[in-house]
């Protein structure tokens, strides 16, 4: 059975609408994701996001992700035809851990703690599909990388880039399903 990794933050679950969040309550900003896909409000974003983005790390963030459109259910059917994984460099946050195990119990009860993956570097997963938002993740993987479309990955060419959970779908899933 052929594999699918699927990476956790900007992938499954809505990383940079809670950044935006955060920041935005933080500083009484309204930047939003259209914002921070223009490369010059990217700039101010950016200029003003990272000398706060300790939030990263306290806890309660990761657990508090809004999940994609689509993503819950296209995955159970995707595990009808492939070995899914959850991949997460988790271990950058490690207050995140244990929330990502909550979280995905909570969203993705059927995954299970068998196939969930914490680690620094993508690179070793062995799978026919890697679903990443960072070509870090992506340039060293053996299979075949599918970026996942987020603000700031839209200067990044080379990888096939999906836009939603329906569209992996259609590229993934069998046409009967």
């Amino acid at each position: 059975m052929k594999r699918i990794a699927i990476d956790m933050d900007d992938v499954l679950a809505d990383t940079t609408s809670g950044i935006l969040t955060e920041t935005n309550l933080r500083l009484g900003t309204n930047f939003t994701r259209e914002d921070i896909s223009n490369p010059e409000k990217a700039k101010e974003f950016y200029e003003q996001y990272f000398p706060i983005r300790d939030f990263l790390h306290e806890k309660g963030f990761f657990r508090s992700l809004p999940v994609f459109d689509g993503a819950i259910e296209t995955v159970k059917k995707l595990q009808d035809h492939y070995e899914i994984f959850i991949v997460s460099a988790a271990t950058e946050f490690p207050n995140s851990l244990s929330e990502k195990l909550e979280w995905l119990e909570e969203f993705f009860p059927y995954i299970g703690w068998t196939h969930t993956v914490f680690c620094g570097h993508k690179y070793m997963i062995k799978a026919d599909y890697l679903i990443d938002d960072h070509e870090k993740n992506l340039v060293k993987f053996e299979g075949t990388g599918l970026l996942y479309d987020a603000p700031h990955n839209y200067h990044i060419e080379g990888y096939k880039r999906v836009y939603s959970w329906k569209e992996i779908g259609t590229l993934l899933l069998p046409e009967e399903v």
